[in-house]
């Protein structure tokens, strides 16, 4: 879907993926979180694997998705650990998977490792199970992000994403653009970390993101987009 659809959707709740990500996340924040994505009809939620199941539970029947994150936060992990934790959680009812690229081997220029740890969790998640490639936009360089992202074009991923929101910085319209531009209208990119308000949001979809990832959804849904 072309990009310029979604500048006039501004407040459409598929565009988000209601985050919970942190370690001290309990039981009952992620049911909450869950209960939120359902009212809305969020996109996804989006949470690490241990509650992936519980996750998929809580939005049967809905058109809610249940996102988990993989080789989190840091992409360091081997890419046969990456593939079976992908596996893993996509036996546990993942329906999308959100995968951190080796930043390491991206910086080291060992670009077709970065390729194939990319592919080798595209092939678990198959054409049904949507895969996104978190680059950490703010640990790179523009040349980087330009090349990180058309590796994970390359390797067929659906999305490419700036952070994880665990590093320095988060997502940055300008980063938004410069990934936008190297993919092309058509691969979906998603804006995540330090998104706080409405204003932020709308700069973001602008500058070509068509999935937002956050913490603070239902702020920025409800927000107003001119403050």
């Amino acid at each position: 879907m072309l990009i310029t659809s979604y500048k006039k959707k501004m407040l459409d709740s598929k565009l988000f993926d209601h985050t919970i990500l942190k370690p001290e996340a309990t039981k009952e924040e992620v049911e909450k979180i869950c209960n939120e994505a359902l009212k809305f009809n969020f996109a996804s939620v989006c949470v690490n694997s241990y509650y992936t199941a519980y996750v998929k539970k809580l939005l049967a029947g809905s058109t809610v998705k249940t996102c988990t994150v993989v080789g989190f936060p840091l992409g360091q992990m081997s890419t046969r650990s990456k593939a079976d934790e992908a596996r893993n959680a996509i036996l546990d009812g993942a329906e999308e998977i959100d995968m951190v690229l080796n930043i390491g081997a991206l910086k080291s220029k060992l670009y077709e490792e970065v390729k194939e740890d990319i592919t080798a969790v595209k092939i678990i998640c198959g054409p049904s199970i949507l895969l996104k490639v978190i680059l950490e936009t703010c640990l790179l360089t523009k040349e980087e992000i330009k090349q990180a992202s058309l590796l994970a074009k390359q390797a067929g991923a659906d999305f490419i994403k700036t952070s994880t929101g665990f590093s320095k910085g988060g997502a940055t319209k300008e980063d938004v653009a410069l990934m936008r531009k190297a993919v092309g209208p058509l691969m979906g990119v998603k804006a995540s970390g330090g998104i706080h308000n409405a204003k932020q949001a709308k700069e973001l979809i602008e500058a070509g993101a068509t999935r937002l990832g956050t913490s603070k959804t239902i702020e920025i849904i409800e927000g107003d987009y001119n403050e």
